[in-house]
C-alpha cells in the first residue's frame, strides 16, 4: 500500500489515501506502522476518505492505534496532502470527528479553522478546555528545563483524568505577543514536538488573560500562529496557522 509521510512543526503523520476504503482499520496494524523502530514511525496515522457534502473526510488514529479526537497539526497536514492530490485549489472544507473544518493553503502554509470553544474551566490555578481534544494548560517558568514527560504523565494519569485521558500543555510567555508551549500527548504517552489543538488551547488561555486576538506560538518543532475572537464567554473564528510539509512517500506491506 502506498503511504505518505507529512510533518507540521515536527508533529509527524502517516498519510494514506483511503478513498477506496482498502485500508484495514486494525489497531495493531496502525500501531505497528506508527512504531519508530518496527514501522514507518509517526505520532499518528490519518486516513483521507470521501465525504458526501465536503471535499474530504479526516479519520485520525493515535500512535497507539486507537481512533482519537481532533488533531490540529494532523488536520493541517491532511489539507496539504489533499492539495497535493489536486482535490481543491486553495480553500477547502472537510469533516472530522469534531465537525466541519475550513482551511486555506498558500506556499506550504496551512491555516485551519478550529471549532468554537464555549468556555475555559479552571482546575486550581490551571486551565481545562476542549479545542477538538481535551487539554490541560499549566503556566510555568523556565519551560526549557521542565520535565514534560514526568509532570505531564502525572496529570494525565491522575484520578481526575486517568479514565478519559487528557493532553497536558506547559506554557510560558516569551514576549507580549509570543508564548512557548510544550505538550504531553495522550495516545502517544510522551512529549511531541508540537500539538495543534494543544497550541490552540494554550493560546486561548493567554489571549483571554491579555485581551488579545492573535498570538505567535513557539514549539520544539517550529512556529505557529493562533487567531481568535472573543464573544462573551466563548471564542469563535479560531484559526491555527503554520507549515505542513511532505517528508517522503513509499510503499509498505500491510499484514
Amino acid at each position: 500500500m502506498e503511504f505518505y509521510k507529512y510533518q507540521g512543526t515536527g508533529n509527524d503523520f502517516v498519510m494514506i489515501d483511503n478513498r477506496d476504503l482498502a485500508f484495514p482499520k486494525n489497531k495493531n496494524t496502525i500501531a505497528k506502522l506508527c512504531d519508530r523502530r518496527f514501522g514507518i514511525g509517526a505520532d499518528g496515522l490519518i486516513l483521507l476518505e470521501k465525504d458526501e457534502k465536503y471535499d474530504f473526510k479526516m479519520v485520525y488514529y493515535n500512535a497507539d492505534g486507537g481512533e482519537s479526537t481532533m488533531c490540529g497539526n494532523g488536520g493541517r497536514c491532511l489539507v496539504a496532502f489533499a492539495f497535493f492530490l489536486d482535490m481543491f485549489e486553495n480553500r477547502c472544507s472537510f469533516m472530522a470527528i469534531d465537525g466541519v473544518h475550513e482551511a486555506k493553503i498558500h506556499n506550504g502554509i496551512v491555516k485551519l479553522k478550529m471549532i468554537d470553544v464555549e468556555e475555559i474551566h479552571t482546575d486550581g490555578e490551571d486551565f481545562v478546555l476542549n479545542t477538538g481534544s481535551p487539554h490541560y494548560v499549566q503556566y510555568v517558568e523556565d519551560i526549557g528545563n521542565i520535565d514534560v514527560f514526568k509532570n505531564g504523565s502525572a496529570i494525565r494519569n491522575s484520578d481526575t483524568y486517568k479514565q478519559e485521558g487528557i493532553n497536558v500543555n506547559f506554557i510560558e510567555a516569551i514576549g507580549q505577543e509570543e508564548i512557548f508551549v510544550r505538550t504531553f500527548e495522550r495516545g502517544v504517552e510522551d512529549e511531541t514536538y508540537s500539538c495543534g489543538t494543544g497550541v490552540t488551547a494554550s493560546a486561548l488561555t493567554f489571549l483571554e488573560k491579555n485581551n488579545l486576538n492573535f498570538i505567535k506560538v513557539k514549539t520544539l518543532g517550529g512556529d505557529l500562529k493562533v487567531y481568535a475572537e472573543k464573544n462573551g464567554d466563548h471564542f469563535e473564528q479560531i484559526w491555527l496557522e503554520g507549515p505542513a510539509k511532505q517528508v517522503f512517500r513509499g510503499k509498505v506491506d500491510i499484514h
